[in-house]
């Protein structure tokens, strides 16, 4: 019997996923939670042979609750879901010690074999990701550029970007315009989203993290 810990902080896909893995015979789900913070006591405590975890967490994401999971139980190994995928988390989730990556709309048979799989220490990445990763270019952007982008995705005005960076206005528009030429953007909004989908920015908050 495999024993698997489910994080997912969405109530109605972690009923979803718990009843789907519950008519596969030896896989039984020891324990589920909904923060990524609860990852780790709650795996010490049940001591699962797969943590399966979504990527977006509450309170820490699931990448980093993998990487705290592999040095504190390193027997339990790790399966991530996402429901957005983006080749720079495929490289984030492997950096992070994990054997598996695998998009939320996998059927469910196919994540029942991935965990089974993990579970016997092997690495289960959809092909397709692995493909799109290896595409994906470097970060073209400097650490001034790709804070000056993310302030941008915020909101903030570039004067309120210089202001918070303690630079000059006419210093924050030529790193923005910088970022925006980088990324091949036709603009500040579509450099954003070219960013956020290479994985380009640094984290944005809580509500732009889906």
């Amino acid at each position: 019997m495999i024993r698997v810990l489910l994080a997912e902080d969405m109530s109605m896909v972690r009923g979803a996923l718990m009843a789907l893995l519950a008519y596969e015979e030896d896989l039984e789900v020891v324990a589920d939670v909904e923060r990524g913070d609860q990852v780790v006591p709650t795996a010490l405590e049940v001591r699962p042979d797969v943590a399966v975890l979504d990527i977006d967490l509450p309170g820490l994401d699931g990448l980093r609750a993998a990487a705290e999971l592999h040095e504190k139980l390193p027997g339990c190994r790790t399966l991530v879901l996402t429901g957005l995928v983006r080749p720079a988390h495929l490289r984030a989730a492997l950096s992070a010690r994990a054997l598996g990556f695998l998009g939320k709309d996998a059927p469910a048979r196919e994540l029942a074999a991935a965990i089974r799989k993990v579970a016997a220490g092997e690495r289960v990445v959809d092909p397709e990701l692995a493909l799109a990763a290896l595409d994906t270019r470097e970060n073209p952007l400097t650490p001034r550029e790709s804070e000056v982008l993310r302030l941008a995705a915020l909101g903030d005005s570039v004067s309120e970007i210089a202001a918070r960076l303690f630079v000059s206005t006419g210093t924050a528009r030529n790193h923005l315009a910088a970022a925006v030429a980088k990324t091949g953007g036709r603009g500040r909004v579509d450099a954003i989203r070219i960013a956020e989908e290479m994985g380009w920015l640094p984290a944005v908050g809580p509500d732009r993290s889906r």
